[in-house]
């Protein structure tokens, strides 16, 4: 903790971080994350700042009498350290500054006849799609209304549009819409180019992004040069909206779009022997190889069966290797399975492509599983692939059993994604142990092994790390406790 009077910029380090602010009580008053604390701090000590800022941003500078900084690797580490302080301490000031609103979500009622763009605050349990939430609402709101143009989308609000609301609509409006009020589009090629713009909303967007480049060039050759800087402030817009960070999108409900139709129509298309009722599904996700992990979800009559569900740590592959890696998964499922004599599923969908399939159909083989069915479907075109043909099947966007199997694959992608996010959480809050002087590599990973994790580590004192520790004294132990409750 250091004294407001000792303040230096040039102490400060020029890399991302959590600083905390405290009053003259050391109280915590705010808390806030930067991408650089040398930049952030600076603002706070600036003595402009004390004259002509907001009331309460003056009210804030003027109660610091002490801060504290915690330089982290990355801008995700300092959001969740940052989120991690303010539910610890519940700074005052945290509560003032913020926005009465919550943040932006967009919302898509993919159940509805003609679906359509909204935005909205609250995530409510209507089996309707959410993504979001997104902080920068103006740039949202210009980008939905590009996208809804862009695919032709309705803007209006009737739950059912007729020809009574086409003939009131906005010339503005009627100019980009594909009609589907007045049958100029069918209900089938509408939801085509709502599936076209979900994916683009989960980051697909170089359809777009290269579509609004050539508009611009257009623009820029013609000399318009005040609409080329409008498209390409879009283009900016589309790529902050929905860069990767953002893309952590959740769903309310798990919308079961296809049920038994799916089901007895996947046995169809895929000529199985019988209706596949039980249906596992592997994901894996890792960043650069990093906490690499796979998931492995199953649905029974086309709907979610939790209980079911499977988490795995990636033991046996090193670096990035996503075939090696559902192989793992594959093989250390079935051959458990086999072991513990339980029922195998009627299908085995992965993933992915024919790497990913040839992986998995591989790990099968050699379990002696070579006659359960699977499949793997990759996501750029929604392509179907079978170890069979090297040719994939492509269904329908409408397709009761095309929608099952998206809805499996999103499911495994998001219990993958959640279990990946877990783990760096944890290493995050791990890496605490790496600040406490005394501390090094192999002193954190001896209380690891010994107390399991920083969050179990907490909740005891010094004389029972010096127990569980052999060589950590009196006053290491102290310092590791005064310094874990301060974090």
């Amino acid at each position: 903790m250091t004294p407001k009077s000792e303040y230096r910029t040039t102490e400060i380090p020029n890399q991302p971080g959590v600083y905390v602010l405290r009053d003259r009580f050391r109280e915590v008053i705010y808390v806030g994350k930067a991408k650089s604390l040398r930049r952030r701090m600076s603002s706070y000590f600036q003595p402009s700042r004390s004259r002509t800022s907001d009331i309460r941003i003056r009210s804030l500078i003027n109660s610091i009498c002490f801060y504290e900084i915690f330089p982290v690797r990355t801008e995700e580490e300092a959001l969740m350290r940052e989120s991690a302080y303010i539910k610890q301490y519940k700074p005052r000031y945290n509560v003032v500054l913020r926005d009465d609103k919550r943040f932006l979500l967009i919302k898509i009622d993919i159940n509805a006849p003609y679906p359509r763009i909204t935005l909205a605050r609250l995530r409510k349990d209507d089996s309707a799609l959410y993504f979001g939430p997104f902080p920068l609402a103006g740039v949202l709101r210009e980008t939905c209304d590009y996208l809804t143009r862009f695919f032709g989308l309705r803007a209006c609000t009737p739950t059912i549009p007729d020809e009574g609301d086409h003939r009131h609509c906005l010339d503005r409006i009627v100019r980009y819409c594909s009609a589907p009020c007045v049958g100029k589009v069918s209900k089938e090629a509408y939801h085509g180019r709502v599936q076209r713009l979900i994916e683009v909303i989960n980051g697909k967007t170089d359809e777009v992004v290269t579509s609004l480049q050539e508009k611009m060039e257009t623009q820029a050759g013609k000399q318009q040069y005040e609409q080329a800087a409008r498209t390409r402030d879009i283009v900016e817009n589309m790529r902050t909206v929905f860069k990767a960070q953002n893309r952590t999108f959740r769903r309310a409900t798990m919308p079961n779009y296809a049920g038994d139709a799916g089901v007895a129509q996947l046995q169809e298309v895929l000529q199985l022997e019988k209706p596949p009722a039980a249906i596992d599904c592997f994901d894996i996700s890792n960043i650069a190889g990093t906490f690499a992990v796979g998931s492995m979800v199953c649905f029974v009559d086309g709907a979610p069966a939790k209980k079911s569900y499977r988490h795995f740590r990636i033991k046996t592959v090193e670096g990035i290797d996503d075939f090696a890696m559902m192989s793992e998964v594959v093989t250390r499922r079935y051959k458990r399975q086999l072991e513990d004599g339980k029922p195998l599923p009627d299908l085995v969908v992965v993933d992915g492509g024919p790497g990913q399939l040839h992986a998995g159909w591989e790990s099968l083989l050699a379990l002696g599983l070579g006659n359960l069915p699977i499949i793997g479907l990759a996501k750029q075109q929604e392509e179907i692939f079978t170890i069979y043909d090297s040719t994939p099947i492509l269904l329908e966007r409408h397709e009761a059993s095309l929608k099952l199997l998206q809805s499996i694959r999103d499911e495994a992608h998001r219990f993958a994604i959640t279990f990946h996010r877990e783990l760096r959480r944890k290493r995050i809050l791990d890496s605490m142990l790496d600040e406490v002087p005394g501390v090094g590599r192999k002193r954190r990973d001896q209380l690891l092994k010994a107390f399991g994790s920083v969050r179990n580590l907490r909740k005891y004192d010094a004389d029972a790390i010096i127990d569980r520790v052999p060589g950590i004294g009196r006053s290491l132990a102290d310092n590791i406790v005064a310094h874990l409750k301060k974090g």
